[in-house]
């Protein structure tokens, strides 16, 4: 299967993975490919996202880059440099680990200048850095603490600043919020890519959290089992998934398996166990074929009465389906109802909860109606 790519914004690429593969060695002499044939470019000043399930290959990928590990075949380059061969710390590359990985024993302000001592700057563009990097994570007035006085966000924002303080041209972040709290997470998510973006550094970060990737990246790289399945902005991965792999990782979604029946130019239809789907487009295939069909609940109405087709809709029974609500949740945003269909299967069906009281809501056992626009679904053939 070849990856869905896509293209990096205008500009040579910055960073360029080119068809990388790592193989490890096993027992009795067999191995393991880890990363198999990826080829990437990253621009300059990106945000790139490597998202995956544990055992997916992005953290090998993302030690490759940091030297910890060298490329079985492949070639990566930084700024037209071919790393191979440059041990970690002769790479212009930083890496923030999940750990954040600071010393217990020194102060914020010594963690942070713990690097640039190393590399012999003299002290007052030691003293500089350092307090550039404190107002730029707003830890100013926290300079003489010790890390275990600090809360998880501030810890996480030390590692960051010791991370930018030897100004990097890469900056490689390992699923740099896994430590924090939801509630933490969600708040620092936005503050970390702000001060990303004010430094302007080239920034790759691993992570298996989904939202994490689309909150932060400007691009993200979908992996599994060693390859890249699809890159794209996270509106691009969430909207028009490439395969069901992809469309069912990104987000909820009802996946349906059903046969191309009509394909016409203008649109095509798809008949499932349950429902005949009216696309508003065609599609390149021929009518028998096998296709899955992937439709977000909140892209789905709910309604007690049968649905009236909107204009430019097709009629009914096209892009409808009855069920009974077979279960619900309540969000507080939405609410989400599991409609059991007449073959058994369950729609989830995603609803805003616009209003405070609603007189007639829907509950357990109720008979309902499910519709959605011809422009809501997506045909997957792979």
């Amino acid at each position: 299967m070849s990856a869905v790519l896509s293209a990096a914004p205008e500009g040579e690429a910055y960073l360029r993975i080119e068809r990388v593969v790592k193989d490890f060695g096993g027992k009795g002499g067999g191995s393991f490919r880890a990363v198999d044939n990826v080829s990437l470019d990253i621009q300059k000043g990106e945000i790139f996202a490597l998202l995956g399930s544990s055992g997916c290959g992005k953290t090998t990928l993302l030690r490759m880059l940091a030297g910890f590990e060298s490329p079985t075949t492949g070639r990566i380059t930084l700024g037209g440099q071919d790393l191979a061969g440059l041990a970690p710390f002769e790479r212009p590359i930083n890496m923030m680990f999940q750990s954040y990985a600071l010393f217990p024993h020194l102060s914020v302000w010594e963690n942070i200048a713990f690097g640039l001592k190393r590399d012999g700057l003299p002290k007052d563009q030691v003293a500089a850095r350092v307090e550039a990097m404190l107002k730029l994570v707003q830890l100013g007035k926290f300079a003489q603490r010790k890390p275990h006085q600090l809360s998880g966000g501030q810890q996480q924002r030390v590692a960051l600043a010791r991370s930018l303080a030897k100004q990097p041209k890469l900056l490689l972040l390992d699923e740099p919020l896994g430590a924090l709290d939801k509630k933490l997470r969600e708040e620092t998510q936005i503050e970390l890519v702000n001060i990303i973006e004010g430094v302007g550094v080239t920034c790759v970060m691993v992570t298996h959290d989904q939202e994490e990737a689309m909150t932060m990246a400007s691009r993200i790289g979908i992996m599994s089992e060693g390859r890249i399945l699809q890159v794209g902005t996270p509106r691009e991965i969430y909207e028009t998934p490439a395969t069901r792999f992809v469309a069912d990782f990104i987000g909820n979604v009802n996946l349906m398996d059903g046969t191309l029946v009509v394909d016409e130019a203008d649109h095509c239809e798809i008949a499932c166990t349950d429902v005949r789907h009216f696309v508003g487009h065609g599609i390149t295939g021929h009518e028998g074929m096998a296709v899955s069909v992937a439709l977000r609940p909140e892209k789905i109405r709910i309604s007690r009465q049968p649905p009236v087709p909107e204009a430019g809709e097709p009629p009914a029974p096209l892009n409808m389906v009855k069920g009974m609500v077979k279960d619900m949740v309540y969000f507080g945003a939405s609410t989400v109802y599991h409609l059991q269909l007449p073959s058994g299967a369950l729609l989830k069906v995603n609803q805003g909860n616009t209003q405070r009281h609603q007189d007639d809501a829907l509950t357990w056992g109720d008979e309902a109606y499910a519709s959605w626009s011809p422009s809501a679904h997506v045909v997957l053939t792979q």
